[in-house]
């Protein structure tokens, strides 16, 4: 039936091997997305080159150190440098015909406290929040929220004019996993409340969110009902990350996506509904055994999804 607009997107490597981009075309994928180390535009555009001379749609990317910068979201030294860099970023990405980018307000990036075997013995990603570090601090202090806030405010003052000069909108993904604090530093976006400040602050649809099905399934009733969500935000998403797991916080393990707790099908179904048209990519998934190969796991995923949004 095919009766939806979205876009089912890959991540491939900044530099593709040989191979790889045949992978993604064999697996019936248009559009693909990755995290460049450069932002600058000559390396921007020469990706989006090579993944279009393979008949390939590049729809988003990001660069780590810009979109997970502690210099950023913990008003360090260079702070200023960094927002400088990022709408240097955002200016490169729009010249090359990029208008989505992520970013994510997480300054030491995704926490796992262990690995799980799951169906078959898979090696799954685990958290327990009982094992996530509470006394011991990265950054050298405590960070309360009211302060991440105001470095947040800081940022959206300071880089939502150059958004929507360039038309580059912003994908915000919440904190994996979304508990109160890790390592002595709050966690921003953990509940849907969050996502209304974090619009209320930036005041411009310029910022939209990542949504993340397995971030809003770990923090259960805090970010509340995935289909309601998608119906409440419809016009921020703009890239939806596809994963499922066990249950919700204080435990739990990422799953194939054909098992854990969450309702993969009604949450397609809720984007048909809203008439999403941005692109769906398949987070992280459980490791198959390496007699599988290695693009495994992917190709699974992959044919559950897309034969899904098939029936839409």
């Amino acid at each position: 039936m095919n009766n939806h607009k979205i876009k089912y997107s890959m991540l491939v490597q900044p530099t593709p091997e040989p191979g790889e981009l045949d992978f993604v075309k064999q697996l019936g994928v248009g559009y693909v997305y990755s995290w460049l180390p450069d932002p600058s535009y000559d390396t921007i555009q020469a990706f989006v080159d090579t993944v279009s001379e393979a008949g390939i749609t590049a729809f988003n990317i990001g660069n780590y150190e810009l979109g997970k910068s502690a210099n950023i979201h913990l008003a360090l030294a260079d702070r200023d440098r960094d927002i400088d860099a990022f709408a240097e970023f955002l200016r490169n990405l729009s010249r090359a015909g990029i208008k989505r980018t992520t970013f994510t307000w997480e300054p030491d990036k995704v926490w796992t406290t262990h690995r799980e075997d799951g169906r078959g013995g898979a090696s799954a990603r685990a958290v327990d929040a009982a094992a996530l570090p509470t006394d011991e601090f990265t950054h050298g202090r405590r960070y309360e929220r009211e302060e991440l806030w105001d470095n947040f405010a800081y940022f959206m003052e300071r880089i939502i004019p150059v958004a929507e000069e360039t038309g580059v909108r912003l994908a915000l993904h919440p904190n994996d996993p979304p508990v109160d604090e890790i390592a002595g530093i709050a966690c921003l976006i953990r509940s849907a409340a969050d996502y209304r400040r974090a619009f209320e602050t930036a005041g411009s649809l310029a910022l939209g969110m990542e949504f993340c099905t397995g971030c809003w399934l770990e923090g259960g009733d805090g970010f509340g009902n995935i289909c309601d969500g998608i119906r409440e935000f419809r016009d921020r998403i703009l890239i939806v990350h596809f994963r499922n797991i066990t249950a919700p916080l204080p435990r739990f393990a990422e799953t194939f996506i054909d098992e854990g707790y969450g309702d993969m099908i009604s949450f397609l179904e809720a984007l048909r509904d809203v008439d999403y048209d941005g692109s769906l990519i398949l987070d992280h998934s459980p490791q198959m055994t390496e007699w599988a190969g290695r693009g495994a796991a992917t190709a699974f995923a992959t044919g559950y999804i897309r034969a899904n949004l098939a029936r839409l």
